[in-house]
This record gives C-alpha cells, sequence and structure tokens, in this order.
C-alpha cells in the first residue's frame, strides 16, 4: 500500500466524504508521524522506541508488524518533507472525535515514558501536540496521569 499517495492526494477520489469512510491510512500517517517525531526529539530513536511504536500501533489500528513497520517508514519520510506538525495534526482534527484523539495523546506519552523518564523536549512536544489537538494543560495531564498510572501497575 502506497502511504504517500494517498495522504498527499495523488489518486484520491473526487468525493471527500466517501475517502473519509473507505480510507483510513492518512490517519495512520499522522498519526505514526506524531508518534515519531516524539521518538526522535531527543536525537536517538533507538530499536526498542521502533519496537514500542510498532506495538502502540498493533495495538491502536490492529495491524500486523510488517504493515506497521512501513507505516514508520512513509510517516518518517512524510516527517522529514514537512515543515511542522500541523498537516498531520489539522488531518487529526479533521477525522477523529475527541475520545480518538485523547487515545493519540495517551499513545504519545507511551511513547515519552517508555524509558520511564520525561525530558524537557518531550515535556514541550507534548504539550505543543496537545494545543494543536485542542487539549486543555488539564486533560493534556489527565492523560499523562493515566498512563503513569498504568506504567506502574504493569
Amino acid at each position: 500500500m502506497n502511504f504517500k499517495k494517498k495522504f498527499f492526494g495523488e489518486n484520491r477520489p473526487s468525493n471527500i466524504d466517501q475517502e473519509k469512510k473507505n480510507d483510513s491510512s492518512d490517519i495512520q500517517v499522522a498519526t505514526c508521524a506524531l508518534l515519531l517525531e516524539m521518538a526522535n526529539i531527543d536525537g536517538e530513536f533507538s530499536k526498542e522506541e521502533q519496537e514500542n511504536i510498532v506495538s502502540l500501533l498493533n495495538k491502536k489500528f490492529q495491524m500486523p508488524s510488517d504493515y506497521a513497520e512501513e507505516l514508520i517508514e512513509t510517516s518518517q519520510k512524510e516527517l522529514n518533507n514537512s515543515p511542522d506538525l500541523w498537516q498531520f495534526t489539522n488531518r487529526i482534527n479533521q477525522n477523529y472525535s475527541r475520545a480518538k484523539k485523547m487515545q493519540i495523546v495517551e499513545m504519545v506519552w507511551e511513547v515519552v515514558y517508555a524509558d520511564g523518564k520525561l525530558d524537557k523536549h518531550e515535556d514541550y512536544l507534548a504539550h505543543k501536540l496537545g494545543k494543536l489537538l485542542r487539549f486543555s494543560h488539564r486533560e493534556l495531564m489527565d492523560a499523562k496521569v493515566k498512563i503513569l498510572r498504568n506504567g506502574k501497575s504493569n
């Protein structure tokens, strides 16, 4: 599957409503791009971080690992060619309910705390993504606490 063509509109159907119903790959690319940006914010992208993102994508989108790895590769290329994160968050805002967007915020926090710590760059980006996805500071902190509690109970 060619995520890039679907994300940037090549060969897209002219009926936008029908497209939204039938094709979720652009949302998957957008979600994955946000997770990758968070994982890369410290300048390192380890094998463990990649495995964590594959696991999150498997859980969120019920996709096989090889599909998730292709999604990561495509999303990284899109990130590299993007001036900012707005195109990704805008795609999510246009297509997802608040509840589904909150699941993405929680995934972001899971990426942050995969190593058990929060650095200042991760904190900054998490807050930026929260604003871009139209969440209040309190909602962002509630998601953070939820992930921290779940991590300690495992």
